[in-house]
Order: C-alpha cells, then sequence, then structure tokens
C-alpha cells in the first residue's frame, strides 16, 4: 500500500502556508489535515489525524503540527512510513515561554488579536523575508483568519503537549529534521536534539531563514522533501 503524505500545519496555519508544497510535491498528492482548528490537545489533534486517514502515512508538520506528528508516531509507529518535522520541538512547554503564552492569551480573550500577531512578523521570519510585504500578508492574513477563539485553543494545547523525546529514539522511518538558521520561536538546538534522537534522520539547516520554512525558502525546503519522500519504502 502506498503511504499517504499528509502536510500537518503550525499553529493557526492553514494550506496557504504549504500553497508551494502543494505545487512541487503534486507528484505525491498531498492532503492538508486540519486536525488542528478542531480538537483541543496535541493528543486529540494526533488520534483524529490517525483515524481519518488509515493506513500507512508519511508526515510532514511544521512547528505545531511537528508535534502533531511526533504524537501520532507515539500512537502509531509501525503505520509512520516517514516523518519530516520543520521548526519544531520535542520539549515539553517551558516556563518562559508558557507565561509568554498566557499573557498573549488575555490580549485574545480581549479582542486585541492583531495587537499580538502583528509584531509576531519579527520573531518569524528572517529579517529579509519580514521586509516582504507579500508574504508577511499572506502570513498575517491566514492568522488573523483564524481567529482568537483558534488561536486561544491551540495555544493552550501546545502548552500542555506531551515531552516527545522518551518515544522518538524507537522510530525506525526515515525522518527529515529541518529548521531556519535564524529561528527566534523555536531555536536550532530543538531540531539538533530532535535529529539526536532519531534513529534515522536527516538535519537540514536552511540558510537566511527563520520559523516558517514553507513560505520563507520553499526551494530549499521542496528540494529537501523531494529527497526525503524518495527514501520511504512505499513511495
Amino acid at each position: 500500500m502506498t503511504a499517504q503524505l499528509l502536510l500537518v500545519p503550525g499553529l493557526a496555519g492553514d494550506a496557504v502556508m504549504w500553497r508551494w508544497q502543494r505545487e512541487a510535491l503534486a507528484d505525491w498528492q498531498p492532503l492538508i489535515t486540519d486536525v488542528h482548528m478542531r480538537h483541543a490537545s496535541i493528543e486529540a489533534m494526533a488520534s483524529a489525524l490517525l483515524a481519518e486517514h488509515p493506513g500507512p502515512l508519511a508526515l510532514c508538520g511544521a512547528s505545531m503540527g511537528g508535534m502533531i506528528a511526533m504524537e501520532a508516531a507515539r500512537l502509531a509507529p509501525g503505520r509512520i512510513a516517514g516523518l519530516a518535522l520543520l521548526g519544531t520541538t520535542a520539549r515539553p512547554e517551558s516556563a518562559e515561554m508558557r507565561r509568554v503564552r498566557e499573557d498573549a492569551i488575555r490580549l485574545f480573550e480581549q479582542g486585541r488579536v492583531a495587537e499580538v500577531i502583528e509584531p509576531n512578523v519579527r520573531l518569524a521570519f528572517h529579517p529579509a523575508q519580514a521586509a516582504d510585504p507579500a508574504i508577511t500578508a499572506a502570513y498575517l492574513e491566514f492568522v488573523l483568519r483564524a481567529g482568537a477563539h483558534q488561536l486561544i485553543r491551540q495555544n493552550r494545547a501546545v502548552m500542555a503537549r506531551p515531552d516527545a523525546r522518551p518515544h522518538l529514539p524507537r522510530l525506525r522511518c526515515p525522518a527529515l529534521v529541518m529548521c531556519g538558521d535564524t529561528d527566534l520561536l523555536v531555536p536550532k538546538e530543538n531540531s539538533e536534539e530532535i535529529a539526536a534522537l532519531l534513529t534515522a534522520s536527516e538535519l537540514v539547516v536552511v540558510p537566511r531563514c527563520g520559523h516558517m520554512l514553507t513560505m520563507e525558502q520553499p526551494a530549499a525546503v521542496n528540494a529537501a522533501l523531494r529527497n526525503w519522500l524518495r527514501l520511504l519504502p512505499d513511495f
């Protein structure tokens, strides 16, 4: 059976953040899941993903999507033909980040979404891409479209995420771990840790790139994903 390629968006993300991957990976007929929009915890999101897509899976998750992919791999390791983790972390939430998210949630609850999200462009993108109005407008549009309710619920899900590190060494599928060299939201050390824990992994650090890899450096991301997909036994 051929594994289904699933693209798993990050927090408040949707198909827009995978635009260039859908085109470049068309031969693999990728699907984009929206389980993060319909469930309240990383565990529930991963369980729904597995229930809605039976059979072997090639999971490509960005940021929170990577957390969902790692949890799906913990729940059903025998079904995961490959794992691609972009700009994510296997660690549980730190006390510092918990405070940051709680402060943001209070503002979201007051309807002050743009006040939080618009300055986030400087953290989410490399300075070169942060100065590109087309890229930043697309990013702001889909995050603001998600709205306060989703931003609150998804941030709470990330805050309560499980520690993925204990189960990663048990995975045997081909794995790609990618990060931007200037990611301010999830620093490179997180990807280095994931790659070291996985048995069969390749670490790719993308130059001149921040947290939003799929939008910032799509050519580099697409090339690495195609190489990873060719390693998968079912493709």
